[in-house]
Parts: C-alpha cells; sequence; structure tokens
C-alpha cells in the first residue's frame, strides 16, 4: 500500500500534470522541486486544497519548442509530501510517488495548467513494495563504480551501500544524468525486475562495459 492508497480505484481519474523534460518520479521515490511559474503554482494550489496528487510527466518534444508540448503515454502520480513557501514567491515541494498512470486523453480545461484523464489500472502493482530478494546489488554497485568514475562523480558508498534496495534503485533511477528517452525506459519498465535490469544495462553501457544478462 503507498501513501494510503489501498487500490488503484482509491486514485483519481482526472489529475493536474507538471511536464518537465529528463525528470523521473517513481513510485515511493521522492521527488524535490522548486516552482515558480505562474501555472504550476496554480497546480500547486489545486492540488493542496483537494487530493495533494501531481503528475509527473515527460513531453515528447522540449518545452521551448512549444507551449503545449506533446505528452509521452506514461507518467507517474506523486502526492505532496513537503510545502514550503519563500519569499520570492516560489513553492519548494516534495513529491512521493505513488503509482504510475498510462494517459487516456489529455482534458479540455481553463486552468493554466494541464490535465489529463489517467488510468492507473495497468499499474495497480506499484501500490504493493517490491520483491527485493533477488536483488543483484553487487552488480549494480560494480556498474555504479565504472559509471561515477568515467564521470569524474562521487558517491556516500556509506549510504549506497546500506540503502534497502528500492530507496537505492530509485534515487539512481531519477537522480543520475541518464537521457530522457532512457529516463522514460526507466518508469515504463513493466515491473521492478524490469527496472533493475534496466537501471543496469544503462549504467554498464554508460561505464564502458557490455550488459549482460541479469539473473
Amino acid at each position: 500500500m503507498a501513501g494510503g492508497y489501498h487500490s488503484v480505484s482509491d486514485l483519481p481519474e482526472r489529475i493536474g500534470i507538471f511536464p518537465l523534460t529528463g525528470v523521473l518520479l517513481l513510485p515511493r521515490g521522492q521527488l524535490p522541486l522548486n516552482v515558480f511559474e505562474p501555472r504550476y503554482l496554480a497546480l500547486v494550489d489545486a492540488a493542496m486544497s483537494g487530493n495533494r496528487l501531481i503528475g509527473m510527466i515527460q513531453p515528447r518534444e522540449p518545452e521551448e519548442k512549444s507551449l503545449r508540448p506533446p505528452l509521452n503515454a506514461v507518467g507517474c502520480a506523486g502526492r505532496l509530501t513537503g510545502y514550503r513557501e519563500t519569499d520570492d514567491n516560489r513553492y519548494l515541494i516534495t513529491l512521493t510517488g505513488i503509482c504510475r498512470f498510462r494517459v487516456e486523453h489529455e482534458v479540455t480545461v481553463t486552468t493554466p495548467y494541464r490535465q489529463v484523464q489517467a488510468n492507473f489500472s495497468p499499474f495497480a502493482s506499484d501500490l504493493v513494495s517490491a520483491d527485493d530478494s533477488q536483488f543483484p546489488r553487487e552488480r549494480l554497485l560494480a556498474a555504479l563504480k565504472n559509471y561515477l568514475s568515467r564521470r569524474d562523480l562521487k558517491a556516500d558508498w556509506r549510504s549506497v551501500m546500506s540503502a534497502p534496495p528500492e530507496i537505492l534503485v530509485n534515487a539512481l533511477a531519477m537522480l543520475c544524468p541518464f537521457e530522457p528517452a532512457e529516463k522514460q525506459a526507466l518508469l515504463e519498465a513493466p515491473d521492478w525486475e524490469g527496472r533493475v535490469g534496466t537501471l543496469v544495462a544503462l549504467l554498464e553501457i554508460a561505464g564502458g562495459s557490455s550488459p549482460g544478462r541479469l539473473n
């Protein structure tokens, strides 16, 4: 059960969305956002006064090319679990991922932010914590070391070694500077094992090693 939601029937059929290229939210992942555009300030206001859910989704084209770029088919709904206003009228929020959704269609609205008809049913398993009993931690760590070394990046290895599998996978998938299409592939992986396999493959390819089969 994620965020107090027992089934997808507890989730709304319509959801306000925050399209953002290169930004990934996964179930039970935590995403900090600095919100300053008026339309998204309005989205946060509406969420705070309603069900506190916002849909994160990547557009299929960069936002600078269009005011309403076409959307990817799959996004993830997050619940507002952190909120702070700044003196210069920004919101610093945290979204905790609840469940992925498939966009059925975009809804015609008068709100400054976009809304979609969301189908959560294909991702009902997101509401249940993953079975991580077969988690390939050693292979993931080896791929991560190579990946970071090639980019001259550092990691808090004590935290990496001790983090529970789902928290570690979510953090790496969301924080590593993968391409937007790679982020979308991580989001659309059919299940936990698929997401882990995709993450390891991306790290191994970018780290200069050939991906093999995950057992």
